[in-house]
């Protein structure tokens, strides 16, 4: 019986058992009273031992993991490969003809005709390290560490829209309500501190069109959910008291709360009303570490530089930063949300701007951890939902152009550290770059590839709700054992 299954077992025997008493026990005389006095012993006993299992606490996967923690560069709306990874030279060869029509035909795209264009990156390429790893000159930083990540460039996705998509690579369902990764991740491994959050959210650029959904706990328990940082000030709301507010008074207040709860739990045993207690908790310590979490700039000035981070400003830049300092820290699963990539006109000038934001602070963050010893141990992964077309995007009635449309038969992400095999490009895609010709790799083997670094046989790792088990992986996804070192 896992965790989940033993509290569900004595929340209902708490209650089914109560219930009948309370209910039916007037006219069954003394044996009943007994039975009664008894049960509500055994509620507070059962309550005190919810109240005592911390949910939290890190736990065994079921075998040695290569990674005991994640950070998740969740770059959304698209990210163009084409435009960064997968160089076509026919693209250029054929720019501005026709797509053949054995690569589009049933196919319907969203903002342009499928015989449109077909669409040359605007930037040069070049082979990088020692393990000739080919990005374009809109990548100024990653080459310096082209030797350290796994370039993927055959992915496949089954969405074709950016909030089911999303949703999609985070919780391997199109439909919302299913958990998260991360909080997959945090169910099965627990966390490494309790001064912060198992699972922290950081944001920048715009918001993500799947919303709380990409770091929801779906139907899990929800110590599990992602907790969103702000991107300035006190990391989440009214951290700091209020003026006339001492710490005295505010213990005095959180133990009153505390007893309340305690009370209640007692005679329901519901943990969600232990979660409760949990957070208020969780929340009082973190007033005293969040404050120096959030001071980046007590970092020397030469690992500011790296990252090009500055002390008090909200940036993809500061957010790597901050990832690289709560893992140290011990949460256990960093999310950075930054979804700024949708580029159905200029796509040369998005991305470039996007590189701009995000491509030194990604290089930073893979040579600050294994400059600290912490990328051995630490997958990080980079991606979006899905790519972008090999056609032209243009449309001038939507004062579009040069753009390009979503893509989900092909798209590339990389990842690095947690026992992924570094300087490696796996996966192939045909001369135009519309489907996976070679090592493809969905996001279900995605998934089951990043929980076996984890540690997790991913169709063991379940979680049992409406007479059911469930995964990450649904009822799919293969272990990629190219990936691994």
């Amino acid at each position: 019986m896992n965790y989940r299954e033993e509290i569900n077992h004595e929340f209902k025997t708490l209650v089914t058992r109560r219930h009948f008493f309370k209910e039916c026990g007037v006219g069954l005389g003394s044996i009943a009273l007994a039975s009664l006095l008894n049960d509500k012993a055994s509620a507070s006993s059962q309550a005190q031992t919810l109240q005592s299992k911390n949910p939290l606490a890190p736990k065994t996967p079921h075998f040695a993991p290569k990674a005991k923690r994640v950070i998740y560069l969740f770059n959304s709306g698209g990210p163009s490969q084409l435009d960064m990874f997968d160089y076509k030279p026919s693209l250029e060869k054929y720019n501005g003809k026709p797509v053949p029509q054995e690569f589009v035909k049933g196919i319907n795209y969203a903002f342009i005709r499928p015989d449109a264009g077909l669409y040359a990156s605007e930037f040069k390429f070049a082979k990088h390290g020692q393990s000739g790893a080919e990005m374009s000159e809109a990548l100024v930083h990653l080459p310096k560490v082209a030797d350290d990540i796994a370039i993927l460039r055959g992915m496949v996705t089954d969405a074709i829209n950016h909030a089911p998509g999303q949703v999609f690579m985070q919780t391997g369902s199109i439909q919302f309500g299913r958990p998260s990764f991360g909080a997959w991740v945090t169910y099965g491994l627990g966390c490494e501190t309790q001064d912060l959050p198992a699972f922290v959210v950081l944001s920048s650029g715009g918001g993500t069109s799947g919303g709380a959904a990409n770091w929801g706990c779906g139907f899990l328990p929800t110590y599990y959910q992602g907790v969103t940082f702000r991107r300035s000030g006190d990391p989440i709301l009214s951290l700091s008291n209020p003026r006339g507010i001492t710490p005295e008074m505010q213990r005095q207040s959180l133990d009153t709360l505390k007893n309340l709860n305690q009370h209640h739990l007692e005679l329901t045993g519901d943990p969600e009303i232990a979660t409760r207690i949990n957070s208020f908790e969780m929340a009082y310590r973190m007033q005293s570490s969040a404050p120096e979490l959030m001071d980046i700039s007590k970092e020397s000035k030469e690992t500011l530089a790296m990252y090009g981070a500055e002390p008090g400003k909200a940036s993809y830049a500061n957010n790597c930063l901050l990832a690289r300092r709560l893992i140290e820290r011990g949460v256990r699963f960093v999310q950075l949300n930054h979804e700024a990539w949708d580029h159905h006109s200029e796509v040369k000038k998005g991305v470039l701007g996007q590189c701009k934001n995000t491509d030194q602070a990604n290089a930073a963050l893979i040579m600050d951890l294994k400059q600290r010893g912490l990328l051995n141990d630490t997958l990080v992964i980079w991606g979006g939902e899905f790519g972008r077309t090999p056609m032209v995007e243009s449309n001038p009635d939507a004062q579009r152009s040069l753009g390009r449309d979503h893509h989900n038969k092909a798209f590339t992400m990389w990842a690095a550290g947690g026992g992924v095999k570094p300087g490696m490009t796996m996966g192939m895609t045909d001369e135009f770059g519309f489907n996976v010709i070679e090592d493809r790799v969905h996001v279900h083997d995605l998934h089951a590839t990043l929980m076996h670094l984890l540690g997790f046989d991913h169709e063991k790792l379940t979680f049992r709700f409406q007479g059911r088990d469930f995964r990450l992986t649904d009822v799919h996804g293969v272990v990629v054992k190219k990936m691994l070192a």
